[in-house]
């Protein structure tokens, strides 16, 4: 039969494209490892920051763990800024991820 493909190269073709779908699917999973390691990096440093909910109209401010769902997440602030910012008598601790702790 004259023009008909032998199952041996049929079977290199899908050797050949059971390699090549290998590869990208090692290649997505590192790229989806990375994202992961950024993301816990982020979170970690998160949890070891601060945010400051701004002041809205007859609300004080509020301070927030870096974590906090509750606050949109925002510039960060460091330990000493976070220490600062709750001595200030217009700006009160988060009721839910209490911020205060850890600062003293």
């Amino acid at each position: 039969m004259s023009g008909s493909i032998s199952d041996l190269d049929k079977n290199r073709a899908l050797a050949e494209w059971l390699e090549y779908s290998l590869r990208q699917t090692r290649n997505r999973i590192r790229e989806l490892e990375i994202q992961e390691q950024q993301e816990q990096r982020r979170r970690e440093r998160a949890e070891q920051s601060w945010k400051i909910q701004p002041k809205r109209t007859g609300d004080t401010a509020v301070l927030h763990r870096g974590g906090c769902t509750l606050c949109a997440d925002m510039g960060f602030i460091n330990r000493e800024e976070a220490i600062i910012a709750l001595a200030e008598p217009d700006i009160e601790a988060c009721q839910i991820c209490n911020p205060q702790t850890g600062l003293t």
